[in-house]
């Protein structure tokens, strides 16, 4: 089974580099979807051999969607760009797949450590919003899983076709989740460290959380989605 490595990026010059570098060695092509960076994302991602491709200026959703349309492979395997994932860990999300044991597989943060979920204000009121919603999973679906907001992740292609995503943004790593489970596929977890950020900043601000919860209340309780 041919690899697609997916690398979301904007204004990512410092650590798109090395991300890439890494992250080559575990796949059999890599993909850059720039959000439309100012600064050298697009030159460095295109020196080091990644096919670029521009997303809407939408954000994050949307550029998994451009890359997924992209992608050659049967896996696709997502890593942010800022340095946070361990690119050797990719073999421990692919293997489960490779080996029919699951459809989607997630990086969780809970089993492996994190850097960025813990001694801020923000970063607690993170914590606490995903442990709440991991909680409802577990409880709605007899799973048992610690993560479902990592973006590192890897899925079947064929999969994250029919599972019909809406979301354009950060919330479709929640929502790739929930309908997995919904449609019957398999998710299992991977245990990875997630680092501090090396470079550039956040995209995704606290404040946004309401968005999660909505989403996640519209997904598993309203009578028409069940």
């Amino acid at each position: 089974m041919k690899i697609s490595i997916i690398i979301p990026a904007k204004n990512e010059e410092e650590t798109i580099g090395e991300v890439i570098a890494k992250a080559k060695n575990y796949g059999d092509e890599v993909l850059v979807v720039d959000g439309h960076s100012t600064d050298r994302t697009r030159e460095i991602a295109q020196e080091l051999g990644a096919k670029v491709i521009l997303d809407n200026k939408i954000s994050k959703g949307d550029g998994y969607k451009c890359g997924v349309k992209e992608a050659k492979g049967d896996i696709i395997v997502f890593i942010d760009a800022d340095g946070s994932h361990e690119p050797a860990d990719i073999p421990k999300l692919v293997q489960p797949i490779i080996e029919e044991q699951a459809d989607l597989v997630v990086a969780s943060r809970m089993l492996g450590g994190s850097e960025e979920l813990h001694g801020t204000w923000d970063n607690f009121i993170r914590n606490t919003g995903s442990n709440l919603l991991v909680v409802f999973v577990n409880k709605k679906w007899k799973t048992n899983l610690t993560d479902i907001e990592n973006g590192f992740r890897a899925i079947k292609k064929s999969v994250f076709l029919d599972l019909n995503l809406k979301r354009n943004d950060f919330v479709i790593e929640q929502e790739m989740v929930f309908n997995a489970l919904k449609k019957g596929y398999r998710v299992k977890e991977a245990v990875s460290h997630e680092f501090s950020r090396k470079g550039g900043r956040s995209k995704l601000k606290t404040s946004q959380g309401f968005k999660f919860i909505w989403h996640f209340i519209v997904s598993l309780y309203w009578p028409w989605t069940k």
